[in-house]
């Protein structure tokens, strides 16, 4: 087995059970040479004196040199490991969420499995939806899948390790069926009584962004009688909890034609009102622009835009994007109107984000309170010891 010693010192972060180890932080990787070459082996972390620190996935292409299975010296990572994870998961998910046969049932290190995602959708009958974004789970996913099936009674596991991090683990981009059935062009889920209709063969990410559950929920609550505006709307999820919620009339704008078409089909699934809604193709900073010469005003603001940082060195140029739109955001805004804005950029901390805002309201020369901060749900796991899993944060503020 692999043997990775760190250099003095640098067993700190181990120690308070943070789950990355990085070049920097290595001294030397003892073991045979097929071992140091194979992706996802795994590897005994040691301390400079030779204290055992942790049980860990040993990737020799990514910055993130090695990703911790276990602290415990006498946890083997095998077969039953895997099984007993995905129960436990399985089982707390279960225990917490309501109202959706869309949940995410394995969230990565929380679930303690480093570099995966799964998400299910439509019980039994639907399709479990796996990424598998680092080399250790890449290494154990025929087991995973095996224990997937056999916790969850779902049969049809389809595959969407297509993001870029693979690359950065020196991983290809695969998508396809795992096992059970193909998925159709449609799979169909419900979430607080709304129905949507979603593509996890080429949609976003698995398909549909389970994260805002509880936040679709929030604008569902606050949308009776308000006239709302949603940028960056995808299939629509905003959309259709505002409807459900009765709101007066609903604008959604997005970039992709083919989301929009989605969005509308999943407005007929539900029997809303098409008079009330209008769906935009368009680019979304150009048309808040526009609208604001137009006079336009909004009692409700969804701002949910995509990644602007993935990467500490974009931090700068995705500030002044957040800054951007959220600026022009206060400026549609109704006096006592809500603003629901978001950022899933990983490397744009919640403090950080709040503060975009608040320079957003100061330069857009109005008063704004913070009601709720907003994140992913209970299905979205933080540890205490991994903050980088906080990926997305948001505000709900009232414009006074």
């Amino acid at each position: 087995m692999l043997t990775i010693t760190l250099k003095p010192g640098k067993e700190k972060s181990l120690l308070r059970r943070h789950p990355w180890i990085f070049p920097t932080a290595i001294d030397r990787i003892d073991g045979k040479p097929e071992e140091k070459n194979k992706p996802g082996a795994t590897a005994i972390v040691q301390s400079s004196s030779g204290q055992f620190l942790a049980r860990a996935a040993y990737s020799p292409q990514s910055q993130i040199r090695a990703r911790v299975w276990s602290f415990q010296e006498n946890e083997p990572i095998d077969h039953a490991l895997i099984k007993r994870r995905i129960k436990k998961a399985l089982t707390y998910r279960q225990s917490t969420v309501r109202d959706t046969d869309a949940i995410r049932l394995v969230f990565g290190e929380a679930d303690g499995f480093p570099g995966l995602v799964v998400d299910w959708y439509g019980g039994k009958e639907g399709h479990l939806v796996c990424q598998f974004q680092s080399t250790g789970v890449e290494a154990w996913k025929v087991p995973i899948v095996q224990a997937l099936i056999a916790e969850s009674g779902c049969p049809n596991v389809y595959e969407r390790s297509d993001a870029s991090v693979r690359e950065r683990e020196g991983l290809p981009l695969v998508t396809g069926t795992l096992a059970g059935a193909e998925p159709n062009a449609e799979t169909l889920v419900t979430e607080n009584g709304v129905r949507y209709a979603i593509d996890v063969r080429t949609g976003h990410k698995t398909g549909f962004y389970v994260d805002q559950r509880d936040n679709r929920r929030l604008v569902m609550e606050h949308a009776a009688n308000r006239d709302v505006l949603n940028c960056f709307c995808y299939t629509g999820g905003f959309s259709l909890a505002a409807l459900k919620g009765g709101a007066r009339s609903v604008i959604s704008i997005d970039s992709s034609g083919e989301a929009l078409q989605l969005a509308q089909r999943n407005m007929s699934l539900n029997g809303f009102d098409a008079d009330k809604a209008q769906w935009w193709d368009a680019d979304v900073f150009k048309t808040l622009r526009t609208l604001r010469e137009q006079g336009k005003f909004f009692d409700l603001i969804i701002l949910d835009p995509p990644k602007f940082a993935s990467s500490p060195n974009q931090v700068e140029r995705a500030a002044r994007a957040y800054k951007d739109i959220n600026l022009l955001g206060f400026q549609l805004l109704r006096e006592g109107g809500l603003l629901f804005t978001y950022s899933c950029s990983g490397a744009i901390s919640a403090d950080l984000f709040q503060k975009i805002v608040a320079g957003a309201a100061n330069d857009a020369k109005v008063d704004a309170n913070i009601l709720r901060r907003l994140s992913a749900g209970v299905d979205h796991p933080m540890t205490t010891s991994f903050p980088e899993g906080e990926y997305l944060k948001g505000l709900m503020l009232c414009k006074t």
